[in-house]
């Protein structure tokens, strides 16, 4: 084992479940603040968590969620918003990383699910099931505010604290191979004017 690996937490962290820790996040949004949901399990999850005008699900683009998120952190400083993304996602996309520690929105939250795999392709492996760490690249980026969730009870405090305003935060989260609780319905149309009515554009 690394020294990063010790220090990130990563080691130290319980496993959990993706479907039900996004159920305990979509319950603390209580003024509007912007979800998006990236492909797949992260946004089947969101979905099933209740649809919320202020929920924007992906249906391609994979590892732009925290780019989308980011603009609508820059366009509306106002509004609080999270993005939901695997790792198998955000590693197509590190760059955007740095894009947003650059940029240091206040308001803006990525969380990783991370279980190791391409779960909808087959569940290959990914990266992070040896030895990449999303939040050791995190903190590299620039990131210093990324943190492992240990359980469900640190989670939750790691949400508060980024609907308090403390931003940019990446929140990791090791998850097991469960299922999603749903599947988004496929109309990008639809999606799209939802979002944009939610977010009063």
């Amino acid at each position: 084992m690394s020294v990063m690996e010790t220090n990130s937490g990563r080691q130290t962290a319980k496993i959990l479940n993706r479907s039900v820790m996004t159920k305990r996040l979509v319950a603390r949004l209580k003024n509007e603040e912007a979800v998006i949901g990236g492909i797949g399990n992260s946004n089947f999850d969101l979905w099933a968590s209740g649809q919320r005008p202020q929920n924007f699900y992906m249906l391609g683009s994979m590892g732009l969620a925290s780019s989308i998120a980011l603009g609508v952190a820059l366009a509306q400083p106002q509004r609080k918003v999270f993005a939901l993304d695997g790792d198998g996602s955000i590693l197509m996309q590190l760059g955007a990383l740095g894009t947003v520690a650059a940029v240091s929105p206040s308001t803006l939250c990525i969380v990783i699910w991370d279980n190791g795999i391409y779960q909808i392709t087959g569940s290959q492996k990914t990266m992070t099931s040896g030895s990449a760490d999303i939040v050791a690249i995190a903190k590299g980026a620039g990131l210093s505010q990324s943190d492992w969730a240990q359980d469900e009870e640190h989670f939750d405090a790691l949400v508060e604290q980024a609907l308090a305003g403390d931003g940019p935060r990446l929140i990791a989260v090791r998850i097991d191979g469960a299922k999603p609780a749903g599947t988004t319905d496929r109309d990008p149309a639809r999606i799209r004017i939802n979002f944009m009515n939610g977010l009063g554009v």
